[in-house]
């Protein structure tokens, strides 16, 4: 199975380019998309670069910043491949996990896998307002979904693509994260979720998120679960040959 592995990324010079190589050291067939999205801090000509050294296969560019939600809609457009997994380009999230996160879908088990935090895998000690913040929003969003998820929240999410293409995602910043949950649980998706390590970086290393962006996913996760547009149901079709 070919892997679609998309990152956005906006001010991420410091850290894009070791990323990248991670990447591209992971053992499986992949794609790797790239969206630009609208950085300031030399990012974008970084980028272009690293494309014509061969780390990228695709580089796509927005004019302006308009969030993560929109730069990976962008991505998620144009995946060619059999499932998709979306990598952040802080290096929070090991892409060494990509091949493991395949397994249930490579053997058809499952349509989606979360890469969860919170299920005993290593991770750097930092917030414990956030580590709270993120159980307090996976649970409110478990309450709509009626499903037991433990990491909501993670980055680090595979999915088929013709289903991850097939929902109706429209929201531009954070609040993707609820929003693709919430239509994953309407259309019908099995979805599993393994223990990943986990190397958060503090606020003076470059974090974006904050709380309003927490208080901002409380709305989405009501509007999402609670209005349209949904997704129609997932047949769940069989994975194509390895």
């Amino acid at each position: 199975m070919t892997v679609s592995v998309v990152i956005p990324a906006y001010n991420e010079a410091p850290t894009i380019e070791r990323l990248l190589r991670r990447v591209a050291s992971v053992p499986v067939d992949k794609e790797v998309i790239v969206v630009d999205d609208g950085s300031t801090d030399g990012t974008r000509g970084l980028l272009e670069k690293l494309e014509e050294r061969g780390l990228i296969d695709r580089l796509l560019l927005h004019d302006r910043n308009r969030g993560k939600g929109a730069a990976l809609r962008t991505g998620f457009a144009r995946a060619t491949g059999d499932v998709v997994i979306v990598q952040d380009a802080d290096l929070e999230y090991d892409p060494g996990a990509i091949p493991a996160l395949l397994g249930p879908i490579a053997d058809g088990r499952a349509d989606a896998v979360y890469g969860s935090r919170f299920m005993g895998g290593p991770r750097r000690v930092l917030f414990f307002w956030h580590t709270v913040g993120n159980r307090f929003l996976t649970l409110l969003s478990n309450a709509f979904t009626n499903l037991n998820l433990t990491d909501m929240e993670t980055c680090q999410k595979m999915i088929r693509t013709e289903l991850l293409q097939s929902l109706p995602l429209t929201v531009d910043r954070f609040g993707i994260e609820p929003e693709i949950t919430a239509r994953l649980a309407q259309a019908g998706a099995r979805i599993y979720e393994l223990p990943i390590s986990y190397d958060g970086r503090s606020y003076a290393e470059g974090k974006k998120i904050g709380w309003k962006d927490g208080f901002a996913a409380i709305w989405f996760i009501l509007r999402c679960n609670l209005a349209g547009p949904r997704p129609r149901p997932w047949e769940g079709r069989e994975p194509p040959p390895a």
